[in-house]
């Protein structure tokens, strides 16, 4: 199968014939490579021989059913889980199995979680600045002079969530999506080079959810971005290209309309 076909078959249908595709190799453009990683957890394997490359500036959907290793992978890639076997680069030449959680932080690596996790007490303001690199502490925050280019920043960071408007109320008063906006920003502020966005939808309103799909299209315009989603609909709103996880591996991977139209990944995740 040539290398730009518009979906990559890990794991063909049975009786198909087709050998397996091969692993995928790292380009000079890659930004975060997985190679054949493994993690069980008492006897059960999260990720099994898992392997998927991210170009930098690539805007990246995963999905896949409970279970399919989705978590697994982003706590890898994060240094939360430590793989059994594999190798996970970042950048170039960067082990990530070797760092910590902090370390691959300030490589410039943001993970929002599904539930928003921002200081419901301090205003979206205060929030976003406790979020700039070089501030330590809520009292550093409250009672310290902002830098003009830091204040610049933040006045950025409001406008590209839309919540410039809130920018003095307290976190705790924004709606459910719009906390997940503020928790966006205070990654996008530390300017990283690749977020991982786990469900950012999860609860969101129509609108909302529309709202976000035109915001990771906006930030995918300067950042790498990987989306785990279970929203079809909003998978199909982002257009990218998608990934299919099943029992800890890749089982396709291409376009929206290449991989939800595949016979096996309609078996095991979309039910059809």
């Amino acid at each position: 199968m040539p290398e730009d076909a518009a979906l990559t078959l890990a794991e063909e249908p049975q009786g198909s014939g087709a050998a397996p595709a091969p692993a995928p190799s790292p380009t000079h453009e890659t930004l975060l490579y997985i190679d054949g990683v493994s993690v069980s957890f008492d006897g059960f394997k999260a990720l099994n021989n898992l392997s998927l490359v991210v170009e930098a500036g690539e805007l990246r959907t995963i999905i896949g059913p409970n279970g399919a290793g989705k978590t697994t992978m982003m706590d890898v890639v994060t240094g939360k889980t430590r793989p059994d076997h594999g190798a996970v680069s970042f950048n170039g030449d960067i082990d990530l199995t070797k760092l910590d959680e902090v370390a691959i932080a300030r490589l410039g690596i943001g993970r929002k979680f599904q539930r928003p996790t921002v200081f419901e007490k301090l205003s979206v303001w205060e929030n976003l600045d406790l979020a700039i690199k070089d501030r330590r502490g809520v009292f550093h925050v409250l009672f310290s002079r902002l830098k003009a280019e830091q204040r610049r920043r933040i006045e950025e960071i409001l406008e590209v969530i839309g919540l410039a408007d809130r920018r003095h109320e307290a976190a705790g008063l924004l709606s459910h999506g719009q906390k997940q906006w503020l928790e966006i920003g205070m990654l996008l502020i530390q300017d990283p080079q690749l977020l991982l966005l786990d469900e950012p939808v999860a609860g969101m309103t129509d609108k909302e959810t529309e709202r976000t799909a035109e915001l990771i299209l906006d930030i995918a315009r300067q950042h790498t971005v990987i989306v785990v989603e279970h929203d079809m609909a909003f998978v199909r709103d982002l257009g990218a290209k998608t990934t299919v996880l099943h029992e800890g591996s890749v089982l396709a991977e291409g376009t929206v309309e290449a991989v939800q139209n595949h016979p096996r990944v309609i078996e095991v995740y979309l039910g059809r």
